[in-house]
């Protein structure tokens, strides 16, 4: 059974979905919280809106804590179980990766291309972060165009969403937004 919930965070409404298997999805706000529970409606047309279970309620807690600066969030995040039953299996190797990155830090499309094995992939790397049904669990805001561009973030709010967590992250790491480290 697929349910979903909506939250409030320090960016406004995010949303939740799940299932026997684990979290199925997650939301980044939308404009306001009418948007982002008719945004859960869209992409879980099967979900039913419920109170969230033990295991939920820690996923909302972890984004609540990561979107308002926590750092240990990050760690919190990495424990939860992820249904990836519906997501492509080059996609789900680009996410494994994206999910390791580290608060403060950010990775290129084109190292995560090549820590694949697939040096010629930056594109493909970019559309499996750009169809990542698990942002910010899968922290794709995290993922950089080629010396340090945005690249696109499908989040409402574009670009500067994705620029809005990193500075939020920067701060919980102890930097400026403009010192967050390459991994390499």
């Amino acid at each position: 059974m697929l349910q979903f919930s909506c939250f409030d965070t320090a960016l406004g409404c995010c949303g939740i979905a799940w299932s026997e298997q684990g979290i199925k999805g997650s939301q980044l706000p939308e404009e306001n919280a009418g948007l982002t529970r008719e945004r859960m409606r869209v992409r879980f047309r099967t979900a039913s809106e419920a109170a969230p279970n033990a295991q939920v309620l820690r996923a909302i807690d972890a984004i609540q804590r990561l979107l308002a600066g926590d750092p240990t969030a990050h760690a919190d995040l990495l424990e939860l179980a992820l249904d990836q039953s519906e997501v492509a299996e080059f996609n789900q190797r680009v996410h494994a990766i994206t999910r390791q990155i580290p608060l403060g830090q950010t990775l290129t499309y084109g190292e995560i291309a090549l820590m694949l094995g697939q040096p010629g992939a930056a594109r493909a790397v970019g559309r499996a972060e750009g169809d990542n049904p698990f942002a910010p669990i899968v922290p794709c805001h995290r993922v950089l165009g080629a010396k340090g561009a945005s690249g696109g973030f499908s989040a409402h709010g574009g670009a500067q969403t994705k620029l809005k967590l990193l500075a939020i992250e920067a701060a919980a790491a102890g930097q400026m937004a403009a010192e967050q480290r390459a991994l390499f």
